[in-house]
């Protein structure tokens, strides 16, 4: 019995892509920290909020690579003479990835109260139609 892909079916070409997209998304770590939102806002935007309590603007990095966010944290260990009777705060590292679709692009970044949000927006495609002139073969 054959595989049946994307870039295999008749019907769906050029959906190679596709198809690496989904399983390099199926490769990221599916690990809960920091708890995250993915909300829509309008019919063509997107907000992600994370829940970043302890992380200063200056801790979070928040890049595009090939079509993909990436937004780390690291706090820095300011105060190293501290004594903890407790620690229950995490104070981790992180790194949560989305991908992209094509078209989609990110806005800006606001952190308030512990949360970091990360808006997002998509143009609207333009629909359009090609004509495609035929000529005589030799």
């Amino acid at each position: 019995m054959t595989k049946l892909t994307l870039g295999s079916h008749p019907y769906l070409l050029g959906f190679e892509q596709l198809e690496r997209l989904l399983e390099r998304n199926a490769k990221i770590g599916n690990e809960g920290y920091p708890p995250f939102n993915i909300e829509q806002t309008s019919q063509n935007s997107y907000r992600i909020t994370l829940a970043v309590a302890g992380f200063a603007e200056r801790d979070l990095s928040i890049t595009v690579e090939d079509r993909q966010l990436v937004i780390r944290g690291r706090q820095s260990e300011e105060g190293e003479d501290r004594v903890f009777l407790h620690r229950g705060i995490a104070a981790r590292q992180f790194q949560r990835s989305f991908v992209l679709a094509d078209g989609v692009e990110v806005g800006e970044a606001i952190m308030e109260n512990g949360l970091l949000h990360v808006d997002l927006s998509r143009a609207e495609p333009e629909t359009m139609v090609q004509v495609i002139n035929i000529r005589k073969g030799d």
